[in-house]
């Protein structure tokens, strides 16, 4: 059995593995005239106990294969990724380590649900559990964008039930087969890290702890970056906290080993960035938070698997002690898997980190399909098909791209904000907004076409989020601090250049933070803005809550939620077909 920081079971049906290893009977025999044979030398105990751990991180749904010809379909050139494939994957790595009498184990580091392709997402991400269900997921650290429906629906996600949500409005349905009701995940969510304000309890479990053959345990602790409330959407996180990786780690330490643990690995959803992505397998030039939080996490922590980047890497960073310590990344969208052989010693009952080694597999396609996979995905590809294929509108251009220019303006930016200024739903008490905000990290592909028809998928594939869009009254002072916040603050190191409509200004790139922005280009349809004058603006709730490091956003007043900004940006293209993408210039550099 297993247990997890709240006294789940582990073992869960057909994926429970048999630990009682048959023992060979040695017997005294007589030969002929009575004399005594020595029995056979006893076979000496094994030192070592071998774990095959298999890890994954950031698989956003991704249940069918992405194009190859796209960075999310490939690594370095070679087709992979697909639920089907990984899934075969997975069972060949179990089996050949079984194989060699090695029992195994699956993790995630994060990000499983949430941004996903419509073919998860418009079933609130119910097909993805079923599918980790399927591949014999045991535990997954959440990531942020585990919260994007909100902490209730995270709930709902581990312990199963079905959502009244109108069967099918806003092109999402819940149990979309009434005789099939969503029973939740098998495997463990972890949350180390996030609190409730008002009882300070995890909101899940903090770890779980694994038994092997030989008495061995491993200890799982998982949790998901501190950031995490400056990049969800403030309502979904509301009366939650989240604490610091390193000192929350740290501290379930000694209560594990005072359960006689000593094998311990944490499940973060937090990363780096190697210098050469494409060097999947090692470590070049690694950097990043995960970094700073490999190099202080307590020394009796054995391993890290982390994610959110969407890098792969397989690194060794020394930890407090200057001792080396395995920290690896699995790339994305199920594209990789991280197999991981723990050597832990039998008398120590801890992590032989000498002899502990990882490999970064690519997750090929010329391997078979699982079956099971496959029926699952063809249900819900037959499900969300009305939806998906309906013809929303028209395009003069194969496709309408997100690729900024020198000022971080993009056609597709510049199409969404103009969406959303246009949505009658944020219109309230007579006042329409006139400025619209965007954040670029929204985006998540270009807008594609077949043969210049958009369908609602295409345009999901946009703007996967389900974002509600609202307006508010921002002084010409607050507008001109958002526009400097695009530039200091949490986005000084990496500037997060805003897709905008109804506005237009000029700034210089080396200027200082604080005061890039040449207040005297700043105008709102056409007019120069007016530190005392009230305007009109509308955005998504997430930047609303000040996402991605714009508090400004957090000022304004008298917000009024409207629909979503998928169904703008459907509305949009409908009113404006064909639409003809037009030039960047409402943001100029000097």
């Amino acid at each position: 059995m297993a247990f997890t920081g709240r006294d789940k079971t582990w073992f869960r049906g057909p994926r429970a593995v048999a630990l009682l290893a048959a023992g060979t009977a040695v017997a005294l025999g007589l030969a002929t005239g009575g004399t005594v044979t020595q029995a056979a030398p006893a076979k000496p105990k094994p030192t070592h106990t071998q774990i095959n751990l298999l890890a994954l991180n950031d698989f956003h749904g991704n249940l069918a294969p992405n194009p190859a010809t796209s960075s999310s379909g490939n690594v370095n050139g070679t087709p992979a990724g697909g639920a089907e494939y990984l899934a075969t994957h997975l069972e060949n790595l179990r089996a050949a380590a079984k194989a060699q009498g090695q029992e195994s184990v699956t993790v995630a580091a994060g990000d499983l649900i949430g941004a996903s392709p419509l073919l998860s997402a418009a079933f609130h991400d119910e097909p993805t559990i079923e599918a980790m269900n399927e591949m014999g997921l045991d535990a997954a650290s959440v990531g942020n964008h585990e919260f994007d429906e909100g902490w209730h629906e995270l709930l709902r996600m581990q312990t199963g039930g079905c959502l009244n949500d109108g069967d099918g409005q806003n092109n999402q349905n819940s149990c979309p087969d009434p005789k099939a009701r969503f029973k939740g995940a098998d495997f463990d969510y972890l949350s180390a890290n996030v609190f409730f304000e008002n009882t300070q309890q995890t909101l899940l479990a903090p770890y779980t702890v694994k038994r092997f053959k030989n008495g061995q345990k491993i200890a799982f602790i998982g949790m998901t970056l501190e950031a995490t409330p400056n990049i969800v959407t403030k309502a979904g996180v509301e009366g939650l906290k989240f604490t610091d990786e390193v000192e929350t780690a740290n501290a379930l330490v000694p209560k594990l080993r005072k359960q006689g643990i000593e094998s311990i690995v944490v499940l973060l959803h937090e990363g780096g960035f190697p210098s050469d992505p494409r060097a999947f397998n090692s470590c070049p030039g690694i950097s990043g938070p995960v970094t700073d939080i490999a190099k202080n996490l307590d020394p009796a922590i054995d391993a890290v698997i982390s994610g959110h980047t969407h890098t792969a890497y397989n690194c060794s960073i020394n930890d407090p002690a200057g001792k080396p310590r395995l920290v690896t990344s699995a790339s994305s969208f199920g594209k990789v898997v991280t197999q991981v052989r723990l050597s832990i010693n039998n008398a120590t009952k801890d992590v032989d980190r000498l002899n502990t080694l990882a490999n970064n597999l690519i997750v090929t396609q010329d391997v078979p399909k699982n079956r099971d996979l496959t029926k699952l995905i063809t249900k819900y590809q037959t499900l969300v098909a009305p939806i998906e294929s309906k013809v929303i509108g028209h395009i003069t251009t194969p496709s309408v791209v997100r690729t900024p220019d020198d000022s971080g303006e993009s056609p597709l930016g510049n199409l969404i904000a103009d969406a959303q200024l246009a949505d009658p739903s944020t219109v309230t008490g007579g006042k329409t907004p006139v400025v619209a905000f965007m954040n670029p990290g929204g985006i998540r592909a270009d807008l594609a076409s077949n043969g210049g028809a958009v369908t609602f998928g295409q345009a999901f594939t946009v703007q996967p989020f389900n974002n509600f869009l609202v307006s508010m009254d921002m002084t010409g002072t607050q507008i001109k601090a958002l526009l400097e916040q695009q530039f200091s603050g949490a986005n000084q190191a990496a500037n997060k250049v805003l897709q905008v409509a109804g506005i237009t200004y000029t700034y210089n790139p080396a200027g200082t933070p604080g005061a890039k922005v040449d207040a005297a280009s700043v105008k709102i349809a056409g007019q120069p803005i007016v530190d005392g004058t009230t305007y009109r603006i509308v955005t998504n709730n997430f930047l609303s809550d000040g996402g991605d490091g714009f508090p400004a956003f957090t000022t304004a007043t008298n917000k009024f939620f409207g629909g979503l900004d998928i169904d703008a940006f459907a509305a949009y293209l409908a009113a404006h077909d064909p639409y003809t993408p037009g030039p960047t210039d409402r943001i100029s550099v000097s």
